[in-house]
């Protein structure tokens, strides 16, 4: 299948190299040259224009960070004159609104259109071992599937165009609580004199285990504001109270890689302006 990749930074070259990998024919194109000339190897071809992308590929597959890159790749793609029959899949991580809306202009003109976006991060794209969560017709992930399982584990049909997002939304919010929960009972180990790094690897082999524990020290929290600002906004507009999200959403906004790395293996952490240093547990115990 003739497959084209727009955005290809770390992710997208990833997921370009996998498809390219599983006898797809792919064409990538980046406005960044220099990470365009990167991801341009092996059966990996650069092209010169989107018009190029547009004209030429069967599915092709966005992959950049905001809303307002999808709408003006895919706006760029229809009018250069898609390929009769299309499909395009929106990988990023979008708010579903803006996948509805794309999905009216792509109908218009006759393009299929899935929003895709996938959970694991730069780990499982390298690994191709992403799970892609898609929102369209059986028919158009049908046809896309084989593009897709080229860097995913699993493809997951969610439901219409827009319940992709809303599912990768679902995903982020256990991830950002996760997150929040796991710094907050590392930091009562490591107050009461319990190696936080020594109470995580304990952790992993107990029910509290997460996916996010696992991967604590890799994770970048590089999305963690948008991710809840489109949580939030969704609980709104269902007329949803999620109070827990709201707390959540407060405080993941506090945390960040250096306050993990430094609970993880320093010796003084920081959580909320209070400082967490190590002391025996009798000392805790007994100043209680």
């Amino acid at each position: 299948m003739d497959v084209g990749f727009v955005g290809v930074g770390a992710m997208g070259a990833a997921m370009a190299g996998h498809a390219a990998k599983a006898g797809h024919a792919v064409l990538a194109y980046d406005t960044d040259s220099t990470m365009l000339a990167a991801a341009a190897v092996g059966d990996v071809a650069a092209a010169d224009t989107l018009g190029d992308i547009a004209t030429r590929c069967e599915v092709v597959i966005v992959v950049v960070s905001t809303d307002d890159q999808s709408r003006s790749v895919v706006s760029a793609l229809l009018d250069a004159g898609p390929k009769a029959g299309q499909a395009i899949v929106v990988a990023a991580t979008n708010h579903p609104a803006t996948m509805i809306t794309l999905n009216a202009d792509c109908a218009a003109q006759g393009i299929r259109f899935v929003d895709a976006p996938v959970c694991y991060g730069l780990k499982g794209a390298i690994d191709g071992d992403l799970v892609s969560l898609c929102g369209g017709t059986s028919e158009d992930i049908a046809k896309i599937t084989p593009v897709l399982m080229s860097y995913s584990r699993s493809v997951e049909h969610m439901g219409p165009v827009g319940t992709g997002q809303l599912g990768k939304s679902c995903n982020n919010m256990m991830h950002w609580a996760a997150c929040v929960a796991n710094f907050e009972t590392l930091s009562l180990a490591k107050a009461c004199g319990i190696d936080a790094q020594v109470m995580r690897e304990t952790l992993l082999k107990c029910p509290a285990r997460n996916t996010t524990l696992e991967r604590w020290d890799s994770t970048r929290f590089t999305w963690h504001e948008k991710d809840m600002d489109v949580v939030l906004d969704l609980s709104q507009q269902a007329g949803l109270t999620l109070p827990l999200f709201g707390a959540v959403d407060q405080l993941v906004k506090r945390l960040g890689p250096e306050q993990v790395k430094t609970l993880l293996y320093g010796d003084e952490a920081d959580y909320l302006g209070q400082k967490i240093k190590g002391r025996p547990i009798s000392d805790v115990v007994s100043s209680g």
